[in-house]
């Protein structure tokens, strides 16, 4: 089985979101270079976010996220973002109604069973697993074997936090990647266990 990993872009102190749910300037990294990460043409880095990132998303084999945030970017338009193959949605709802029955997304009651789901289609490659409310959940579970961030020089003093809603201390190694992009901190903690 590939490696559970939490991931997501955050502010410095801490929030992927603002109070009223947007990134803000947390995304601008993304489209500031001059390399592009993907073929939409839009996504461009500088060249040490690149070398970092681009491995790191050719691994990655499912994305598990929450209803509210696949409820937002309403479905991707039904094409999973950056080329991942399939997203594991948590969720206490049905899969809404109408969407493209062949379209890659499993929607599932859980995270453990999430979890599951995305090590089963993901078979050695990454799970990742979008940091926030059900990241957070995935992290107090244990389920969680590595932490991934770009730091964003940003304060929102409020709004939603990288690990949701985790109240309990738990210990990560040092970072094993620290890599100054533009604009950008690229860091990796593996999960103590």
């Amino acid at each position: 089985m590939g490696k559970v990993v939490m991931y997501a872009s955050v502010s410095l102190d801490g929030f992927v979101a603002d109070e009223n749910d947007q990134p803000g300037p947390l995304f601008d990294w993304l489209t500031s270079g001059d390399v592009p990460l993907d073929g939409s043409g839009v996504l461009k880095v500088s060249q040490k976010s690149y070398d970092y990132l681009r491995p790191y998303w050719d691994q990655i084999g499912v994305t598990i996220t929450g209803r509210h945030v696949f409820d937002m970017t309403d479905g991707w338009d039904g094409k999973p973002p950056s080329g991942i193959d399939h997203v594991v949605v948590v969720t206490h709802r049905p899969a809404p109604e109408g969407g493209d029955p062949d379209a890659p997304f499993h929607f599932v009651d859980g995270i453990e069973a999430a979890v599951v789901k995305a090590q089963e289609l993901a078979g050695d490659r990454i799970v990742e697993v979008a940091a926030g409310d059900v990241g957070g959940q995935v992290f107090a579970a244990g389920l969680i074997d590595e932490v991934r961030m770009d730091v964003i020089p940003v304060v929102f003093g409020s709004g939603k936090r990288y690990f949701g809603s985790v109240h309990a201390q738990q210990l990560l190694e040092d970072p094993d990647v620290v890599i100054p992009g533009d604009r950008v901190l690229h860091l990796r903690y593996r999960v103590r266990r």
